[in-house]
């Protein structure tokens, strides 16, 4: 295709933000779309996924990926459509999955390739919201979370908080595919319901329900203790689920988006002891360190989609110029489901 008359539009970090970014904290440029060089791949960018990652990109320091910087568009994945391509394993067409960061249009260099991700996907295995979600990073993040770090077995208890969000509805749904209990924690009654009446989940906390919610639900819901926790959040739900430990439970560190607005120091767990108590474990864990499995995953996820056995809930909003708006309803709770920004039909 010819590129002269297309234009791509933006979005870049004009400022690190301090607490909740707001628009301010971008800037949105349009430069002309060049057709792509030997080798590389001009992508058209159809939809996003915005996740609480995103936040942590946004800060200077030493993580375990750079920050984005000053000027630069905003990192972030998404689905997309060949434009033009100068590289034999893509045709004009080809619909992907790649880093194509927060534009109309990326042009990915030969060189890049591998560094993004970029990959075909197939639409009869999901809908484009479906790959941006169970079988996109948040259900990569929940298979390789769950199986390999938390490392479920048939009767354990499995408790996921943020269990409405992109990765926690996976997290459940696969725990009790698996053949575990599933304890959920969500904000809201309607989120309880829905992980409960539609993913299936044994019971559901609402931690917005007051103050000793989780403490009284996990006492009511987990009486023999929580075998596996899967941390969305970090806090204090982080600590009460540590006060209900069974003996060797593993934790898994996946995200912490309580924390990620804080103009303080984050807050560490104060019942770190309970793991020396009950021989327990807690890990971090990164998607990307499981890359070259993806393939795995991907497989046995799509065929519980296909069969019925799971379920995807998509939060979709319209537009690139509402990016930062979308982005700041991870963190007030106001999306239900993953979380995904509709660039282009």
């Amino acid at each position: 295709m010819s590129t002269t008359a297309l234009s791509n539009r933006q979005v870049r970090l004009a400022k690190r933000p301090e607490g909740l970014a707001t628009r301010d904290n971008w800037q949105f440029t349009t430069e002309p779309v060049s057709e792509p060089g030997d080798g590389g791949v001009l992508v058209q960018t159809l939809s996003l996924s915005l996740d609480p990652a995103m936040r942590g990109w946004m800060n200077e320091g030493k993580s375990y990926i750079a920050p984005v910087e000053i000027g630069a568009v905003m990192r972030a994945g998404g689905i997309g459509r060949v434009a033009a391509s100068r590289n034999p394993a893509f045709a004009v067409g080809d619909m992907v999955f790649g880093t194509l960061g927060v534009q109309q249009y990326a042009s990915v260099a030969k060189e890049e390739i591998a560094r993004s991700g970029l990959a075909k996907i197939d639409l009869a295995a999901g809908t484009i919201g479906q790959w941006l979600n169970v079988l996109g990073m948040p259900g990569m993040t929940a298979y390789f979370g769950l199986m390999d770090v938390g490392e479920p077995k048939p009767g354990d208890t499995v408790v996921v908080s943020g269990a409405a969000g992109a990765v926690g509805q996976t997290v459940g749904q696969l725990a009790r595919i698996k053949g575990c209990r599933v304890v959920g924690i969500a904000g809201g009654q309607a989120k309880c319901d829905w992980v409960v009446q539609e993913l299936g989940f044994d019971a559901c906390i609402d931690y917005k329900a007051g103050p000793s919610a989780v403490r009284e639900g996990l006492k009511a819901h987990c009486p023999k203790g929580v075998d596996v926790y899967f941390d969305n959040v970090g806090g204090e739900i982080l600590d009460t689920v540590l006060a209900k430990l069974a003996r060797g439970a593993r934790i898994v560190i996946c995200g912490a988006i309580s924390q990620y607005n804080n103009t303080t120091p984050v807050q560490g767990p104060k019942n770190y002891l309970s793991l020396l108590v009950n021989r327990a474990r807690m890990q971090g864990m990164v998607v990307f360190d499981y890359a070259d499995r993806y393939h795995v995953a991907i497989a046995e996820l799509s065929g519980y989609l296909r069969d019925g056995r799971m379920k995807s809930r998509e939060d979709v909003v319209e537009g690139l110029d509402t990016f930062p708006e979308a982005l700041t309803r991870l963190f007030t709770g106001a999306n239900f489901g993953k979380l995904v920004l509709k660039v282009a039909d």
